[in-house]
């Protein structure tokens, strides 16, 4: 149930054995640009004002010339149309009309260049802020960093959850900030129902709580530590009224209509409820972006998905007054060339990290910005280059994180929590 395979041959374990049957820092890069306007200055409006991060994961690497940096006229350009949105000068691709009457709650970010092309690596960076390898460790997920710093512990539901894929984890931070993994958001979370009676479940959760004692008192491990925060996670969740939030079936039809159907519709329908029961990270994915071959057919059905399932979550945070307290952020791990690739019968996109877009929703930044801008091309960044370290620094900044402050690993080693951005971003600072 959580995301490791320890913690999930863990819950296992838990389920047969005992019961159910079973950052304050200067500002990084492109954040000084929404400081330039006084109404969007971070140190009055939006740090810390953030609440709680869904991020919508576009797995595999959308077409940044497809989606929100349009070059009609290029080279490459493809067969997508730019449409105008609710600010004036903002355009943005034809198969997102619904989110363009957003705008205006909305940036775009033009500039994003990262120094990975393959995937897992690239994913790697995107989330963590770290490449894979560096000082041989093994670091804590974006996700993970705000359970810990911001996350309750004494929550009655997980402070992470990663909906509908496996998700980068905690790294050395430990299992208690690992996600909690909910592989169908149509199933939810399942066995949250003992299937003895309360009484039964009690007895034998004490049972094992007698048998672990006497095991840790003669066995000193990190283990069996591990063991005991994974079920103990699975009883609070099991006993907690805030699990409704994970079954969408309690969700009026109509409102959840609106989402669209399908995997990420529903995905994104349960983040809006986690949100509203206090969850700080939320995690949705959308794969199908890596698209080498037929690259406007997939990308047309793809966006055609986010349109719905993103506006609306937009409209029900906005009317339930939580939009300003909660950073909507659409990215993948880079974007394609901008040149097509004609290998195949069907042309596509290639991997491309140099330049690339994403987007924000709420956060209480004021919106209907752009950040950053590419060359005719969209090939090159020529305004506000951004690397992943600036975004996440920035990410921290407005739930009122301090990414200067040091975690340390086991073996008492201090890592800051995003790291002094590079000579790669240095221009920017």
């Amino acid at each position: 149930m959580f995301g490791s395979h320890l913690l999930e041959s863990t819950r296992r374990r838990f389920l047969q054995l005992s019961a159910a049957g079973v950052g304050t820092a200067s500002l990084s890069g492109w954040l000084k640009a929404l400081a330039n306007n006084p109404a969007a200055a971070p140190t009055q409006r939006s740090r810390g004002r953030v609440k709680s991060v869904i991020l919508l994961w576009m797995d595999g690497g959308p077409s940044h010339k497809d989606t929100f940096d349009l070059k009609p006229d290029s080279k490459g350009a493809g067969d997508f149309r730019p449409i105008a949105t609710s600010v004036p000068g903002i355009e943005i691709s034809e198969h997102l009309p619904q989110l363009a009457k957003w705008m205006h709650k909305g940036t775009i970010v033009r500039g994003m260049s990262s120094p990975e092309g393959a995937h897992a690596r690239a994913k790697y960076n995107l989330h963590t802020g770290y490449r894979e390898g560096q000082g041989g460790l093994s670091y804590p997920s974006i996700g993970s960093i705000v359970a810990c710093e911001k996350g309750s512990p004494e929550a009655s539901v997980p402070n992470f959850v990663s909906i509908g894929t496996r998700t980068y984890g905690s790294g050395f931070l430990g299992p208690k900030y690992q996600p909690l993994i909910v592989t169908s958001p149509s199933r939810g979370v399942e066995d949250l129902k003992a299937t003895v009676s309360e009484r039964q479940f009690d007895n034998r959760l004490g049972l094992l709580g007698e048998m672990e004692a006497a095991f840790r008192g003669q066995y000193k491990a990190d283990v069996i530590v591990d063991h005991k925060t994974a079920y103990e996670r699975a009883v609070q969740l099991m006993h907690s009224q805030e699990a409704k939030a994970f079954d969408i079936s309690l969700e009026p039809s109509a409102a959840k209509s609106r989402y669209g159907s399908g995997n990420f519709a529903d995905s994104v329908l349960m983040a809006r409820r986690l949100v509203e029961v206090g969850v700080p990270f939320i995690e949705a994915s959308l794969g199908g972006w890596d698209t080498h071959q037929d690259n406007w057919t997939k990308v047309k059905s793809n966006s055609q998905q986010v349109d719905a399932a993103m506006s609306a979550l937009i409209a029900d945070l906005n009317e339930r007054g939580l939009l300003d307290s909660t950073l909507i952020i659409w990215m993948g791990e880079f974007g394609r060339t901008p040149h097509i690739n004609t290998r195949g019968a069907k042309p596509g996109r290639d991997h491309y990290p140099k330049a690339w877009s994403l987007a924000m929703f709420g956060g209480g930044m004021a919106g209907g910005r752009v950040i950053g801008r590419t060359d005719k091309e969209g090939a090159i960044v020529e305004e506000r280059k951004v690397a992943p370290v600036d975004f996440l620094a920035t990410v921290c900044e407005l739930m009122g994180i301090d990414h200067t402050r040091k975690n340390e690993t086991p073996t008492g080693r201090p890592v800051q929590i995003v790291e002094k951005p590079n000579a790669f971003t240095q221009e920017i600072l």
